[in-house]
Order: C-alpha cells, then structure tokens, then sequence
C-alpha cells in the first residue's frame, strides 16, 4: 500500500476507529461516562460521504477497538481456567469481537443509507438504529448485551432513572440521539450542499424535541431519586470469601473453604443480620448429595439463628453415566430448613454448556466441569418473612428481559451471586457490578450482590451504590438496605420502547428502499 493510499484510508477509516477508541474510555474503569455523549460524533460525521459498503466496512473497523476494549478480559477466563493457550484465547476474543462489530456494520451501513435517502436529522436516525441493534444483541445466539452503550452512564444517576420506563435501552438511545445532534450541525452544511432545497426545520424541530427530551429526563430523574417509596429496612449480610478458584475443588481444600466462610458467618452474625448471603457456588461440594458437608453445613446454621442463602452445584438428573447438575441457590431458614431453591436458567454459552449441539458437536464445555450442566425455567420469587426475592445468578444479572419476568407481578429485593474470580484483575468484574445498577433502576429493586472475589455491594432502587467491597480481598459487608415494592412501568410492560423503535426502523427502511427502487 502506498503512502498516498495509507493516507487516503485513514482519512476515511480514522474516524470510525477513534471513536471506537473514545467509547472504550467511557466504561469501567476508566469511566469518563460524560466522553460517551460526543464519542461517536466523528464516526457519524465520517458515514455521510460513504456508500452502504463502505460504511460498513467503517462500523466493523468502529466495531474492533469498542468491542476488544470492553471485552479483552475474556481471554482471562478462556486462557486461565480453559486450558487454551494465551495467544488461542485472544485469538477467540478477537472472533467474538468481529462478530460484534457486524452488528456496528449493519447500523453503520443502515445510517449511511438513511441520512443520504431521508430528510430526517442523525439525531433520529442514529439512535433508533442503534437501540434496535442493541436490542437485538440482547438476544440473537443466546445474547449477549454486554458493552451496550447506556451502561456507560451507571454513575449518571440522574439520567438513568428513566431505565424504569424504557429499561437501559433508553438510555442508549439518549446519549447516542446527543451524539447525533452534535453530528448534525456539521452534517447539514453537506446536505445542504447536496439539496440547495433542504428543509432546514427539520433539524431544528429535532434539536427542538431533543432538548425538551433531555430537560424532562433530568427532571424525572430528580423526582424519581428523591421519592419515598414503599418497603422495609432489611439488614443483611454479604459474605466475600475470596477463594481460589483454581483450588475450590479440591477435595484437601473443602475443609479450608467452609471454615472460611464459616468464620466470616459467625462474625457477621454479630451483628444481628436477618439474613446471610454467600455467592455463586460458594459451598466446595454438591449440596443434598455429599450427605457429610451438607449436614455440616445445616448443623452449622443451627449456631447462626438466621437465614442463610448461598450457591450451590445441585444433581437433577443422571443419564447413563453422566450427572445432569444445576447451578442453584439455596435459601435455609433460621431452623436450618431449606425453604427455596433456583436453578439457573441462563447459562453461560461454553463455559456451562455448548449452544447448538447439534451443529457444533465436535465442541466441548471450556471449563471442564464434574457433569454437563442444565437449565432452569421457574422464574418464581423466594418466599420469606422479610420480602419476596429473585435470585439471579452471574451471568443472569446482565439480561434486561430475563430480570422483569421475576418482578411483573411484585417482589421487594433482588440477590446476585456471582463468581467473578473467572475474569482475574481485569476491567470484567467492574463493568459486570455497573450492569447491576441498570437491574436496580429498571425494576425499582435493591440488590444485594456477593461475589466471590469481588465486586459484592448494597445498591438501592435508584441505583445508588451504598457500599461495595474491592477485589481479590475476603470481606463482610453489613448493613441496611430499603426494599420496594414498587412495580416499575418497565417491570410490568418490558421492553415496549425497544418494540416501538423496531416498528419505526421497519417502517423507515421500508419508506428508504421504495425510494431507491423507483429510481
């Protein structure tokens, strides 16, 4: 390639890619949220000029440094506790990151087309792409929401508050809509040029709506963070153990592991809390199966005199010479009784199964495991004296949709168990709390949060984070948290903004490709 070409394609790529690079520092744990709202405006600018191809091609070259960005600590979990080598799993973390950036390509491409073919404002086109794409990601291949861009505002509390009506997708939508308004003013000097004619009202009944939009969200933002709410106080307390997990299972170290989490017990239990919450398979052993540990375990909850709920591996099935195991959580009352179970329903793609088995037999689970893994489908509420609860376990916590079918009809609190000892010292741990902010608001729901390694916390129903502990250190955290029994829009209705805004790209695209085909 010559000087002349290399020049020529960063000029025309450059732009894509720095921005990419701008988002990156929006999250955590750099968390330069406020960058977000003018990230993207050189990526915008730059798709003006382009054709679909070559805005596409712009997306997945935006797509790259955003994603890996965000994403780089996979290759902690797959070259650590997987078994794959270190230049393999970043090999694999790249293959995910340009299957990402395609759906960065599509909106690239579906923006370049709309703001050439339409008289719309970027303000518009640009997060209504956006948030369908987003939304889609959610689910398409099992999902994977992950680095959405609203989660890069958890801090932005004023802002966020509107997540109880449009979920985290609204506010995706808002920031990428300023990006787009900002794009604008640079944007319409070449639309100009190109239509002599062009209606320069619509850009400003855009700007117009925008700035109304923004001064109501901050507006109910305030209302909503200041509000009293119904609920109760519930003291409870979190339990961080900190255990290695390269060491978790082995059976010379079951011992050290439960008196661990048994002498953090005893002194959290010094300070009479209603209820005691492990993380995700915290207990070293399979609960209701190895008879020993587990009457250790219940003999030991009788000295607590309170309720106990942690994570666990149960055995559901046995199939020939396979165990059919569950990754659960167990709720035990103050007696010792168990009193609910949960079976985890959205499992970790290769990590507790392999998705389309069928197609990708010749593939194994990464982390070898004692038994195949299955899924839940019960998305009822713990019962108990104080409050109704979901338990969501890990990865669950980051699905906005998975979360609201628990909370539909009521509940009081939320508790997510984890074990993010899988993502190491990276930048993982730290957006994984962030996300939990966003389940809070949406569902108008305190979370209780124990993590194995970090980050556990007390977040309010606003989103406020009370406490939280750092990582890869063995903590208690005590303290009083406020349930609500409010039902939020988003709780009850879902995700109709998102349905509203697919509706609009359909009938948008529609009206685009009509245009192009009678010409």
């Amino acid at each position: 390639m010559t000087s002349n070409n290399l020049r020529e394609q960063t000029l025309t790529y450059g732009p894509a890619f720095f921005s990419g690079l701008l988002l990156v520092l929006c999250f955590p744990t750099i968390d330069l949220f406020l960058l977000a709202w003018v990230a993207l405006i050189p990526f915008l600018i730059s798709l003006f000029d382009k054709t679909p191809k070559q805005a596409f091609r712009a997306g997945v070259i935006f797509g790259i440094p955003y994603f890996f960005g965000t994403l780089y600590w996979i290759y902690h979990s797959i070259n650590h506790y997987g078994g794959v080598s270190l230049v393999s799993s970043v090999v694999i973390v790249i293959l995910l990151c340009l299957f990402l950036s395609l759906y960065s390509g599509i909106f690239a491409s579906l923006f370049s087309l709309a703001i050439r073919n339409t008289k719309l404002p970027a303000l518009l086109i640009a997060p209504a792409f956006w948030v369908v794409l987003e939304f889609l990601r959610s689910y398409i291949f099992t999902g994977f929401p992950w680095s959405s861009i609203g989660y890069s505002q958890y801090k932005f509390l004023t802002i966020i508050q509107i997540a109880d009506i449009t979920g985290v997708y609204g506010v995706s939508f808002l920031v990428v809509a300023v990006n787009g308004a900002l794009a604008d003013i640079f944007i319409i000097k070449k639309r100009i040029k190109d239509m002599p004619l062009f209606p320069f009202s619509y850009t400003v009944i855009g700007f117009v709506v925008l700035f109304l939009l923004v001064i109501v969200t901050i507006f109910y933002g305030q209302i909503r963070i200041k509000e009293e709410r119904p609920g109760d106080l519930l003291r409870a307390s979190i339990i961080q153990g900190n255990i290695e997990q390269d060491k978790k299972w082995e059976p010379s170290y079951q011992n050290t592991v439960m008196e661990t989490y048994k002498d953090l017990s005893l002194n959290a239990a010094a300070s009479s809390p209603t209820l005691i919450v492990w993380p995700e398979t915290a207990v070293p052993f399979i609960f209701n199966t190895d008879r020993e540990f587990t009457e250790e375990l219940v003999d030991f909850q009788h000295q607590l005199r309170t309720y106990l709920f942690f994570g666990s591996i149960l055995v559901k099935d046995r199939v020939d010479d396979r165990f059919l195991l569950s990754n659960s959580a167990v709720l035990l009352d103050d007696t010792g009784k168990v009193t609910y179970t949960y079976d985890k329903i959205h499992l970790v793609p290769f990590g507790e199964y392999v998705p389309f088995q069928k197609i990708l037999f010749f593939l194994n689970k990464l982390v070898v495991g004692i038994g195949d893994y299955t899924g839940g489908n019960s998305h009822v509420r713990a019962l108990s004296p104080f409050g109704e609860f979901a338990p969501l376990i890990c990865y669950e916590i980051i699905f906005p949709g998975l979360v609201r079918k628990f909370y539909s009809d009521g509940g009081d609190f939320m508790i997510n168990i984890t074990n993010d000892a899988w993502f190491g010292r990276t930048t993982g741990p730290y957006q994984h709390f962030s996300m939990v902010v966003f389940r809070a608001v949406e569902n108008r729901k305190p979370v209780l949060r124990a993590a194995n390694t970090g980050i556990s916390g007390f977040i309010d129903s606003s989103g406020r984070i009370h406490s939280k502990t750092s990582l890869f250190e063995r903590a208690t955290l005590t303290g009083d948290l406020k349930t609500d029994r409010t039902r939020s829009f988003y709780s009850r209705y879902g995700d109709l903004f998102s349905y509203v805004w697919i509706v609009v790209s359909i009938l948008l695209l529609a009206n685009i490709f009509g245009k192009v085909k009678s010409i």
